[in-house]
């Protein structure tokens, strides 16, 4: 028996029992409980107000027990008419709007959707944890190429690349190594220091192999205008044709003093800078690079300050 139907049927049920009350007020109100007289009386009203006639047998089979089945149409109808409809359909009608919220099928529906959230938070779960399961913590040591030694410049910088997000910066500790905590298994970062070339690099994690070297190439150029400051060279028309060939001609050149120096930024062209690097009383001297940018091969933009600004 459909769910709707059952419950129309036992609405049916309650309707009947009032219809008997006008003429046996003392009857029984669950109409499961009558027996003997009680169902001869039904039967004898049945009979008088509809001119309808059921067994004592049947009355046991659908009115007292919870059959799987409705009874015939016919029988239907002729209860209906008894509760004061004209037919079964006519009872349909006028009370399928009866039918209590909790009873009607829609608890199917509430469990179809019930079983995909269920489904969906477990997912959800073992993702999560499968997550906070491969989150490891990774140390890379930036070394120089050439020494093998690690790279403890003070201004080395650390860009990491994560996807869509903007690059989050780490500095590196007194050891020239970095940590980074992830359950990504790559990642990548650009490596920025003043006398090595900017590089960008990108490891495949190993979930057993947390620590690794990192090699950075030295930057010649960087490394060569250093030196020019800090020594004594013989010939200084040699070193200005070596520092023409490593300046780009719209080279920019900053000069950065310390905070307790008391002067600005200072601004040299190509030319400027090389008038004032080789000419041993301009006062460029034991220069510290900070930042060198590069275009075709030449130095296009390089920042530096003088080591004795900070002491």
């Amino acid at each position: 028996m459909h769910q709707e139907e059952k419950i129309l049927f036992s609405l049916l049920k309650k309707e009947i029992v009032a219809t008997m009350m006008q003429s046996y007020p003392g009857i029984d109100p669950d109409i499961s409980k009558w027996k003997g007289q009680e169902i001869t009386d039904f039967q004898e009203d049945l009979r008088i107000k509809v001119n309808g006639q059921i067994s004592e047998k049947w009355f046991y089979t659908h009115m007292k027990a919870d059959n799987s089945s409705l009874p015939r149409i016919d029988i239907l109808d002729l209860l209906s008419q008894y509760a004061g409809y004209l037919n079964w359909q006519d009872f349909r009608h006028k009370n399928t709007n009866s039918i209590p919220p909790a009873e009607k099928p829609r608890g199917q529906i509430s469990i179809l959707i019930k079983i995909p959230l269920l489904l969906t938070a477990v997912m959800i779960g073992v993702f999560l944890i499968i997550k906070i399961i491969n989150t490891q913590s990774y140390r890379f040591t930036f070394i120089d190429a050439d020494t093998g030694e690690p790279v403890t410049d003070k201004n080395l910088r650390v860009e990491l690349l994560t996807g869509n997000d903007s690059p989050s910066s780490i500095e590196p500790g007194d050891d020239g190594g970095i940590t980074v905590r992830t359950g990504e298994g790559r990642v990548t970062m650009v490596v920025k220091a003043p006398y090595y070339l900017t590089d960008t690099v990108t490891r495949t994690l190993k979930k057993f192999s947390q620590n690794e070297k990192v090699s950075l190439h030295a930057d010649y150029y960087a490394l060569m205008v250093s030196y020019f400051s800090k020594s004594d060279v013989e010939s200084w028309v040699k070193r200005r044709e070596q520092l023409d060939n490593i300046f780009s001609d719209d080279a920019i050149i900053y000069q950065f003093p310390d905070n307790s120096a008391g002067t600005g930024m200072l601004i040299y062209n190509k030319w400027e800078f090389i008038d004032r690097i080789t000419m041993p009383s301009s006062g460029l001297r034991q220069i510290e690079i900070l930042d060198n940018r590069y275009q075709n091969g030449k130095i296009s933009i390089l920042r530096f300050r003088i080591k004795g600004d900070k002491e």
